[in-house]
């Protein structure tokens, strides 16, 4: 399985009355919170039991705004890293289920109990992605969803017609009520170029989060603005 992990930055144990430090250079200082809030949630969350990360994360990333990719991202289909959702303070369903599903590993949960799963969702007759968490293979899996905020079980989703899951090991087809194996997730190209951009991140984040707070800029201005 690929271990996708994150470069944390630690944070400086200080007294109350110490002055706040500035953000790095080219880091507004509401983007440096917004990503500490989430770090620091990450952080706190290794402690916690599985439904109470399950909580926390479904509703710290529903804080965000849902924007359709082809105005956010200019693309029809694109799936942001949790990086660009916590920075540009917005996505659609996929990004927020790409963005709890990696803060949920994050905080220590195994990615054995985690999928992304496509669903058709029934009242607006459109294609949807969820999170769906199962405490064991078998069980009936919890629905993290951005459409209802409340974590339900799959059962009481009458909602959702699921179609197909996937995560870091394996892919699998809805069939009725069962879920098929049928490959590894590396067909995906779309989860294959998500690694690849938070693997890019992992090695200079700072310059990312400079870079993703001006999205909406041309790519060679917002450069120069981080360099």
């Amino acid at each position: 399985m690929r271990l996708i992990i994150f470069t944390l930055m630690l944070l400086l144990a200080g007294c109350g009355s110490a002055p706040k430090a500035p953000a790095p250079a080219g880091i507004s200082n509401d983007t440096e919170q917004r990503v500490n809030a989430w770090r620091q949630l990450i952080d706190r969350g290794r402690d916690w039991s599985d439904q109470r990360q399950l909580t926390a994360a479904n509703d710290f990333i529903n804080q965000n705004q849902f924007v359709d990719d082809i105005i956010h991202w200019n693309k029809e289909d694109y799936w942001a890293t949790p990086l660009q959702t916590i920075v540009t303070e917005g996505g659609d369903c996929e990004d927020f289920a790409v963005a709890k599903y990696f803060t949920l590993t994050e905080m220590g949960m195994s990615a054995d109990k985690l999928r992304l799963t496509y669903v058709k969702a029934l009242t607006l007759d459109q294609a949807h992605m969820v999170v769906s968490y199962y405490a064991s293979p078998n069980e009936i899996p919890l629905v993290l969803d951005n459409l209802d905020p409340v974590i339900r079980p799959a059962t009481e989703r009458d909602d959702l017609l699921p179609v197909y899951s996937f995560n870091g090991d394996g892919l699998w087809l809805n069939k009725q009520q069962n879920a098929e194996y049928v490959d590894d997730s590396s067909r995906l190209s779309l989860w294959q170029q998500l690694l690849r951009s938070m693997d890019a991140e992992a090695a200079d984040q700072s310059f990312y989060i400079c870079r993703y707070q001006h999205y909406d800029l041309p790519s060679q201005q917002a450069l120069e603005m981080c360099r």
